[in-house]
């Protein structure tokens, strides 16, 4: 891979994001970064400027489209252009559709999902200039198959992939070069559990330890692995973890079956 390419991170402070900034600074991409942490985002700053001269912090609400436009255009001063977005930036939530107040929805889809089209329509200028534009979304596995109580999380999730392979295809028409991809992450192990959202009644601490103990099998490193070298080859898709994999086939094989196969399960682990 080419050096002193461009690129603008979301959720860079921690897990993957901060990993896929770590990586491509050791490439010498040179990086515009933010995160709603701010002290997180500066450590991952500091840790960047060991391999690149020009690694720039934002602190960032992604969920407010005014700030993404105003971090896109102070991206695109401070980098002189923008070759790839990773948009990783998210929150976790579970909690049954009645028990979910509107708010927590609301901020499930502005995080998750609204950010994702703000940003990605802030840097489309930039990446339809690049000479290998990229935009890489990051959805779920948790969106490809909806589970019981985590409506919010499926629907942010599955609207990821449906608003990704849209604008790839859009992209495909405007450029010979410029392609969105949308990663399907398995459990990953990050902080996410434990930083998650819930509804009223939900026991977040079991609900976070199931998660780290049987769930998050990949390692942040691995997780940014794939994805840069995904997205470089321009793959409309990459599968992160053999859980999204797994998930994947299933959701095919099973089809709309699959809505039986897991209440049931659900069901026989409360026996």
């Amino acid at each position: 891979m080419p050096g002193e390419w461009r690129a603008a991170v979301t959720g860079a402070g921690s897990g993957v994001g901060r990993e896929v900034a770590l990586q491509l600074a050791r490439q010498n991409w040179i990086l515009s970064l933010a995160d709603n942490n701010y002290d997180r985002l500066l450590d991952t700053q500091s840790q960047c400027a060991v391999s690149t001269n020009a690694a720039h912090a934002t602190h960032l609400d992604v969920a407010d489209r005014t700030q993404i436009e105003s971090w896109a255009a102070s991206s695109r001063s401070a980098l002189g252009g923008v070759d790839a977005v990773f948009n990783v930036a998210g929150i976790l939530y579970s909690g049954d559709v009645i028990d979910t107040p509107p708010a927590d929805f609301d901020l499930v889809m502005a995080t998750n999902f609204e950010s994702v089209v703000n940003s990605s329509r802030a840097f489309l200028p930039d990446i339809l200039k690049s000479r290998r534009g990229r935009i890489v979304n990051v959805s779920s596995a948790f969106g490809v198959m909806s589970a019981p109580g985590y409506s919010a999380y499926n629907s942010s999730k599955f609207a990821v992939r449906g608003f990704t392979e849209a604008l790839n295809q859009e992209l495909r028409l405007a450029s010979r070069t410029a392609r969105a991809t949308c990663v399907i992450a398995g459990g990953i192990k990050t902080s996410i559990a434990r930083t998650a959202r819930a509804a009223p009644g939900v026991d977040q601490e079991r609900t976070a330890e199931l998660f780290d103990s049987r769930i998050a099998r990949t390692t942040p490193a691995e997780a940014a692995q794939a994805i840069i070298a995904g997205a470089w080859k321009g793959k409309s898709q990459v599968k992160v973890g053999n859980d999204a994999r797994l998930i994947d086939v299933a959701a095919r094989v099973l089809g709309p079956h699959y809505q039986q196969l897991l209440p049931a399960l659900q069901a026989l682990r409360r026996l």
